[in-house]
């Protein structure tokens, strides 16, 4: 149910963002609004009380979003709290960013290194991840993770290419526990 009535909604934004050419200006709005929601949890909180009646609820978002989002995107959280629907404006909101970085080609990729990497390793990767996929642009996490040992592994969406020695090591020890010994 949750995933649906992200679709409905997000798909909704994204599509009336696009016929009045606003997609750039309502993605970056919306994450802002999401950032906003996430460093202010008793917002949320708030939204959720059932003792505050929806105009009330509406009134807030209406005093806080106003002069910082355009109309249409303050429009659009009024909906999602007359529509009773502020329990999945996450998952409404984190549907139109993924849409809309689909849309416009950009990836989303995390890269976990052993070690810190160098800026010139990074840009061999990001030139790399351009070449092999869709993408025309990425938006990069870099992790670290000691226990890899040495090389990489990266996940974009739920793909993963594990190119690390810790998994080159665990493979090896499972096909060397396969090998029987001839002749005992």
């Amino acid at each position: 149910m949750a995933k649906l009535v992200s679709l409905t909604y997000g798909e909704a934004l994204f599509e009336v963002a696009l016929e009045k050419d606003t997609l750039d200006q309502t993605f970056d709005e919306i994450k802002f609004v999401k950032e906003a929601l996430e460093c202010n949890k008793e917002f949320i909180q708030l939204l959720n009380h059932p003792k505050i009646s929806k105009e009330e609820k509406v009134a807030v978002i209406e005093n806080i979003f106003h002069n910082k989002v355009s109309e249409d995107v303050t429009g659009f959280l009024v909906i999602i709290v007359e529509k009773e629907r502020y329990d999945k404006i996450d998952e409404i909101l984190s549907y139109f960013i993924a849409k809309v970085m689909e849309y416009k080609k950009i990836g989303v990729a995390t890269i976990t290194s052993a070690t810190e990497l160098t800026e010139e390793q990074k840009d061999n990767i990001l030139t790399k991840l351009l070449d092999t996929t869709k993408y025309v642009q990425f938006e990069i996490d870099y992790k670290i993770d000691p226990s890899l040992i040495g090389g990489i592994v990266i996940q974009i969406g739920d793909r993963v290419v594990d190119g690390s020695i810790k998994t080159k090591l665990a493979h090896l020890a499972r096909n060397l526990q396969k090998i029987q010994v001839s002749g005992v």
